[in-house]
């Protein structure tokens, strides 16, 4: 099933995400970009939003108290249940061990992009021009 089901019904949103193909999952782990006077990505390149990749560097806008406000690097995607894991950002199971907290990516908005990937870089410069 394609990300964007053509139906407005929550059921079939919901099966549209579950049942959503690799190349498809990738566009639904997608954040904005920081569109801030002082770091404007947006107009910078000519996108509000890309996916998020490991090694951006991000900033929690909603969710749990706690974590609103940081500023994190990506350390891991988890492309099966659409979430990012954040470096610092832990929290303790029962029996005392931190794992990584997951993220939704619509949660944060990305502030530095890591451009060490030569197809992201390409396609940012496409964006850029058009």
């Amino acid at each position: 099933m394609p990300a964007k089901v053509s139906s407005k019904l929550p059921r079939k949103q919901r099966k549209g995400r579950y049942t959503a193909t690799a190349h498809n999952r990738r566009k639904l782990i997608s954040a904005h970009l920081c569109g801030d006077s002082g770091n404007d990505l947006i107009h910078q390149y000519n996108c509000r939003s890309l996916p998020v990749i490991k090694g951006d560097l991000v900033r929690v806008v909603r969710g749990d108290e706690k974590i609103r406000g940081k500023e994190a690097v990506v350390t891991s995607v988890f492309a099966r249940n659409l979430t990012i894991g954040l470096d610092g950002i832990n929290v303790k199971k029962a029996d005392g061990t931190e794992v990584v907290r997951k993220i939704s990516p619509s949660n944060v908005v990305i502030i530095k992009l890591n451009l060490s990937d030569p197809r992201r870089k390409k396609k940012l410069e496409t964006l850029k021009e058009g």
